[in-house]
């Protein structure tokens, strides 16, 4: 009887290998045959699986995108029912912070990812609806005249944080004291206005 295959767990396994070549050695590193070889399969597997490196690419992408949803899911599980919001966001962004080991290998692997669709917007697309989304829920859980604008500041000041982490320039500490900073004054402007 032949094999059953698991052709999402092959994907998933090469996604995982073009993450750690990407993390190990930058995403210029990145073609089939480093791919292959990290993978342990042969370049015909994953040319079997993605017919170019964009398609290969974009894969990994939806890998890290949906880690990073289940770190943020988690975290947000173990506030209760009701957290405030501002608990909230700051449960929310940082669970997406590169603050420890195993979260900076994500975190430069999406960074990395970003570079690359720079370059090649068509590589991902669903990041324009995914930060359009993930903007529109922040600004719905701020306080009352704050919108669009203060939503993407505080989304562009995670990023923001998430480089300098990756590059050595903050610790955990100092980012998230900048992360507090920022909520507080989002948060405290609504008191007094």
């Amino acid at each position: 009887m032949p094999k059953k295959v698991d052709h999402q767990e092959r994907r998933t396994l090469i996604a995982d290998a073009l993450m750690r070549v990407a993390a190990d050695q930058g995403l210029e590193a990145v073609s089939l045959r480093h791919v292959a070889a990290a993978a342990g399969v042969s370049a015909g597997m994953v040319q079997h699986y993605f017919r170019t490196k964009d398609e290969m690419m974009a894969f990994a992408l939806s890998v890290v995108r949906e880690r990073s949803q289940l770190r943020v899911t988690e975290a947000v599980a173990g506030l209760g029912e009701t957290p405030s919001p501002r608990l909230l966001l700051r449960t929310m962004l940082a669970a997406l912070l590169p603050l420890d080991e195993r979260t900076r290998d994500n975190g430069r692997v999406a960074l990395a990812f970003l570079a690359y669709t720079a370059v090649r917007p068509s590589a991902a697309p669903s990041l324009h609806e995914d930060t359009a989304q993930f903007t529109g829920f922040i600004a719905s859980v701020l306080p009352d005249g704050h919108g669009a604008a203060a939503a993407a500041g505080l989304l562009a000041l995670m990023e923001g944080l998430g480089v300098y982490l990756l590059g050595g320039q903050y610790t955990a500490e100092q980012a998230l004291g900048a992360l507090d900073a920022q909520l507080d004054l989002l948060f405290d402007s609504s008191a007094t206005a």
